[in-house]
C-alpha cells in the first residue's frame, strides 16, 4: 500500500502499458513459477501425460501451462476436493484426491497412465508430494519438477533404482525466468488471451 517504493533494478520489468496491473500482478511470482515450471523446465511434449501436485494458485498455473504445450492428459492431484472444478478452466482433464485411495498416490498415477506419467509438477512444499511426484514419473523419459519450498528439516528419500531407471529429478525458482526479459513476454501472452489468469 505504499506510494513509492524503492527497488533494485534487476527486479524491474518494463511492460505494456495497456496491461491491467489489477490482472498482471498476479505474474510476478506464483502465476510465472508454476507456468515456467511446466513450459520451461518439464517441458511436457504434444500429446503427454502431466500430473499436477497442488491446485492451488500455483499448480493451476502449472496446469495452465501444460494445456498450452498441448498435454493430452492433466491430473491434477489435491486433498481439497472443490479445487477440481476451478482447475478445469486451467486444463486439468482428471483428478485426484489422495484421501479417496488406500494405496500411494504414486502407484495409482502409475497404474491409470500405463507405467507413469510423463511429467510431473510439484507445487506444495509437503516433502511427501514431492516424493510422490517423482516416483510417479515413467521410467526411461519421465521428469519430475520441484516448485514447492519444504520444510528446512525435510529429507527426500526414494530408492536409487528410480533415478538408475533413467527418471529425471528438477527444481527451480521462478520457473527458470528471467523476470526482466521473460516478465513482459509473459504479460503479452496474457494481453493476447494466451494465458488463463
Amino acid at each position: 500500500f505504499s506510494e513509492y517504493t524503492v527497488m533494485h533494478v534487476g527486479c524491474v520489468a518494463k511492460i505494456n502499458p495497456e496491461a491491467p496491473l489489477d490482472k498482471v500482478c498476479v505474474l510476478s511470482c506464483g502465476i510465472s513459477t508454476g507456468l515456467g515450471a511446466t513450459i520451461n523446465v518439464a517441458k511436457p511434449r504434444k500429446g503427454s501425460t502431466v500430473a499436477i501436485f497442488g491446485l492451488g494458485a500455483v499448480g493451476l498455473a502449472a496446469a495452465e501451462g501444460a494445456r498450452i504445450s498441448g498435454a493430452s492428459r492433466i491430473i491434477g492431484i489435491d486433498l481439497n476436493p472443490n479445487r477440481f472444478e476451478e482447475a478445469k478452466k486451467f486444463g486439468c482433464t482428471e483428478f485426484i484426491n489422495p484421501k479417496d485411495h488406500d494405496k500411494p498416490v504414486q502407484q495409482v498415477l502409475t497404474e491409470m497412465t500405463n507405467g507413469g506419467v510423463d511429467r510431473s509438477v510439484e507445487c506444495t512444499g509437503n516433502i511427501h508430494a514431492m516424493i510422490q511426484a517423482f516416483e510417479c514419473v515413467h521410467d526411461g523419459w519421465g521428469v519430475a519438477v520441484l516448485v514447492g519450498v519444504p520444510h528446512k528439516d525435510a529429507e527426500f528419500k526414494t530408492h536409487p533404482m528410480n533415478f538408475l531407471n533413467e527418471r529425471t529429478l528438477k527444481g527451480t525458482f521462478f520457473g527458470n525466468y528471467k523476470p526482466r526479459t521473460d516478465l513482459p513476454n509473459v504479460v503479452e501472452m496474457y494481453m493476447k488471451k494466451e494465458l488463463e489468469v
